[in-house]
């Protein structure tokens, strides 16, 4: 049976916002947008403004166990990863609870679709049952992307990595509701060589990329000298190969063989130039530029290139990234965060951002990302206060400029 569910305003993404806006469902699936309704059967949700479910193009779930980011605001990016590896190594055990809890705390703040990135010790792509048939805690019911972590900078490494990838691939392949895609770390941990295999194996089997990109000024110097704090880290973890990268690379090389995958994920792109954000809108298609708002702040990066990036016309989604790099995986908290940040922007392309950007750099848009007929019930409302007045853009500004928590979340029809 179909139900219409009415709200203050109703935000489509792909369309205009429409004032006391009702959205019917029906198993599942939107089967209608528009205004008012006069059936008796309207769930009336009075004052609160009606979102597509939020979007997460990138984050790391097995992180969802602390309570506070890693280190100190600040810091290199070298020493936070030394950080990070250890922190794996000491909360391996729980790394299943660890994603659980961050589907959870994600699908409480309205994130409904994410792409996440998955060490070899974290594999769950798909829903599992126990044997009384409940839903293990490590799904929580959101759409999740398992993007499979591949590390191997020395030429050393490239086969046993690629091996490994191929027996993930297999193991989820066995499950038709598995949905996955492939990880390259970053410039520092893959080498040019190993890329061209993941992104090969990407094409055989039409699978998206996501790849750690122009995240720092330590990476950019490796690329160009292969020397730093980038290149000793590499020698502690006994991985240096002087001959992975050659000397007076840059991001754009790496941008170039991530345009043959059918569909890349660049996340981070802290110091894109315009060259490479001109490539970027270039190849505008199969690429998206993925931010992190809090994340970059964290590490008191150089002010982010997102206007330059919108005005070249790159697709920009927006991520989380984990809890080792930021207090929560409260989406929403990016989306203001961002519409503070850039007063210019306007508020709608600021939430596409957050929604249909996500779900087209996941490869997702034709299921989420908006309130459109046909895709998925996925839906967030947000409680507007009766005495908050104005346009639908008024409103949308006076959501993304205080902390009004989401007051309901559906997923597939059915509010969670």
């Amino acid at each position: 049976m179909s139900i219409s569910i009415r709200a203050r305003v109703v935000f489509p993404v792909d369309g205009p916002p429409i004032e006391r806006g009702v959205v019917t469902i029906d198993d599942g699936r939107i089967v209608e947008v528009r205004t008012h309704a006069r059936q008796a059967n309207v769930i009336d949700l009075a004052s609160v403004a009606l979102l597509p479910g939020l979007v997460n193009a990138h984050t790391h779930l097995e992180f969802s166990h602390l309570r506070q980011p890693l280190g100190e605001p600040g810091m290199v990016l070298p020493n936070w990863i030394r950080l990070v590896i250890a922190e794996r190594g000491r909360s391996g055990a729980d790394a299943r609870i660890a994603i659980g809890t961050g589907l959870a705390e994600s699908a409480n703040c309205g994130v409904t679709t994410l792409g996440d990135i998955a060490s070899g010790r974290t594999d769950n792509p798909v829903r599992r049952s126990k044997p009384d048939g409940q839903d293990c805690p490590s799904y929580g019911g959101s759409d999740r992307i398992v993007f499979f972590e591949v590390i191997g900078f020395s030429r050393a490494r490239a086969d046993s990595a690629c091996v490994a990838l191929v027996e993930r691939l297999n193991a989820a392949a066995s499950d038709p509701a598995s949905r996955v895609g492939i990880s390259p770390h970053a410039p520092y941990t893959v080498s040019p060589a190993l890329l061209r295999r993941l992104i090969a194996e990407s094409r055989q089997h039409g699978l998206p990329v996501a790849m750690h990109l122009a995240e720092s000024r330590e990476e950019l110097a490796f690329l160009k000298t292969g020397a730093g704090p980038l290149q000793e880290l590499l020698d502690e973890r006994s991985m240096w190969d002087a001959e992975a990268v050659p000397h007076g690379s840059r991001p754009l090389d790496y941008l170039r063989l991530l345009a043959d995958a059918p569909r890349a994920l660049v996340i981070h792109g802290n110091y894109l130039n315009d060259e490479e954000l001109a490539f970027l809108a270039g190849q505008r298609e199969r690429m998206s530029l993925v931010y992190c708002p809090r994340t970059h702040t964290y590490f008191q990066h150089e002010p982010y290139p997102l206007v330059a990036a919108m005005m070249a016309g790159v697709r920009v989604a927006l991520g989380t990234d984990s809890r080792a790099s930021n207090p929560d995986l409260d989406l929403l908290a990016e989306i203001r965060f961002v519409a503070r940040a850039y007063p210019t922007i306007d508020p709608h392309d600021v939430l596409r951002m957050g929604t249909l950007a996500g779900a087209e750099a996941l490869g997702r848009e034709d299921e989420v990302g908006s309130l459109t007929p046909g895709k998925l019930a996925n839906m967030v409302a947000v409680p507007l206060p009766e005495d908050v007045r104005g346009t639908p853009n008024d409103l949308l500004a006076a959501i993304f400029a205080n902390g009004w928590p989401v007051s309901s979340v559906w997923l597939r029809g059915n509010e969670q």
